[in-house]
């Protein structure tokens, strides 16, 4: 399947600032405490910082060359690791949870999404 690179660039020039934002991320996984799916499992692909800069940090990096796989790769930490209760926090100020909406937004305009017939988190694990 096909995807709208120029409908991507167009939906992340709305949101510049997150782009900024990313790109101030020090890693320093502060963030990883406050996420209750990090805490149950210890994954450090669960922290919040992981989760943003491996979704919407990649659409900004590499958004010409993104294709179907690159956003189907993205699901299960946008959706299957992540409720949006917004209780990530950022000593630097980034709003992770914004940063994974708009990923979810762009997945969902490019025909990706979560798909709950699928099982209870709705990502088929392969």
């Amino acid at each position: 399947m096909n995807i709208d690179t120029k409908k991507i660039k167009s939906m992340l020039d709305r949101k510049g600032r997150m782009k900024i934002f990313l790109s101030v991320c020090a890693s320093c996984g502060a963030c990883a405490d406050s996420c209750f799916y990090y805490r149950n499992s210890g994954d450090p692909e669960s922290t919040p910082s992981y989760k943003a800069l491996n979704s919407l940090g990649i659409m900004f990096r590499k958004w010409k060359k993104l294709d179907y796989d690159d956003l189907t790769a993205m699901k299960k930490l946008i959706w299957g690791k992540c409720v949006m209760c917004r209780r990530c926090y950022c000593p630097l100020g980034i709003d992770i949870s914004s940063a994974i909406s708009w990923a979810r937004t762009i997945c969902r305009a490019n025909g990706v999404y979560e798909d709950f017939s699928e099982g209870p988190s709705g990502i088929k694990d392969k």
